[in-house]
């Protein structure tokens, strides 16, 4: 075989594999903008002030919004960030710094990329069993706790990957000077690590805001304002999965607003967090 041969058979074996490379970019985008227009034409028109001003209606009613719901999760969401950020921070400090190429470690690693890929309504259920049958109810305590627990090997894993990523120099030179670990860590690490651990953040939140499942086995749903975590909260998710399949016209048309409105969310949170890893770059 001469080398022109050659040529010519790679040349067809580069432009086979980037043809079915755009190929499959295309098939993604193309279900993902259909996504996109159905979800914007049917909950454009349904979105209005009253979203955000009323409550979610009963059954028949014509009148009503998403504000409890949109309270709910939102409560729910950051009390879920509040707890499970500072805990896979440390965890994913210590997994970095202390224990980083021993057993310890790849052990550690290895269950939490089990909770990280673990269905949602796994985690509810074991929420549910956990914390809501011995309270004896739902409520958004945990509601809060079960949503903890996706967020948890999120900041996991981006927190020991975003510090492993820091020059091991910047460490010897601290060292060398005698600053203690733990101030290494906090005025060190942290800042050079602070834009990933938040990226981090970001996307967990964004995709806990969509959660159903383990909702629906925490925090159930509430049709009025609440704000005790003690007691069944409304939550997006729910809220829009109990509207979409109700035979309700208005209720179909609430449940397709909400659906834009977590959609928006989820792309804000989602931008913003390129957003600030394009400025660690920079």
């Amino acid at each position: 075989m001469n080398e022109q041969t050659i040529y010519y058979k790679r040349k067809a074996q580069d432009y086979l594999i980037k043809s079915l490379a755009w190929a499959a970019t295309l098939f993604g985008l193309f279900f993902l903008t259909w996504i996109l227009w159905v979800t914007f034409s049917k909950g454009f028109n349904a979105l209005g002030p009253h979203l955000f001003t009323q409550m979610t209606p009963p059954p028949g009613e014509e009148t009503g919004g998403l504000l409890n719901a949109l309270a709910g999760s939102l409560m729910m969401c950051l009390l879920a960030v509040l707890m499970a950020a500072p805990i896979g921070i440390a965890a994913g400090t210590y997994l970095a710094e202390y224990v980083n190429h021993s057993w310890i470690g790849e052990s550690i690693r290895f269950v939490n990329d089990i909770l990280l890929s673990a269905p949602s309504i796994v985690l509810g259920l074991f929420i549910y069993t956990l914390v809501v049958e011995p309270l004896g109810g739902f409520s958004g305590w945990a509601g809060a706790i079960a949503l903890g627990f996706i967020v948890l090997p999120v900041v996991v894993r981006t927190t020991d990957e975003m510090i492993r990523l820091v020059p091991s120099q910047m460490r010897e030179a601290a060292l060398s000077l005698g600053i203690p670990q733990w101030k290494v860590n906090t005025q060190i690490l942290y800042r050079a690590a602070l834009p990933g651990i938040l990226t981090g953040i970001l996307l967990a939140l964004a995709r806990i805001s969509g959660e159903t499942a383990p909702l629906l086995f925490t925090a159930l749903n509430n049709q009025y304002w609440n704000t005790d975590l003690s007691k069944p909260m409304a939550s997006m998710p729910a809220v829009i999965f109990q509207f979409a399949m109700s035979p309700f016209e208005y209720w179909n048309q609430l449940a397709w607003a909400g659906a834009l409105i977590v959609t928006l969310f989820v792309l804000f949170i989602s931008i913003f967090a390129r957003v600030v890893q394009k400025r660690k770059k920079l």
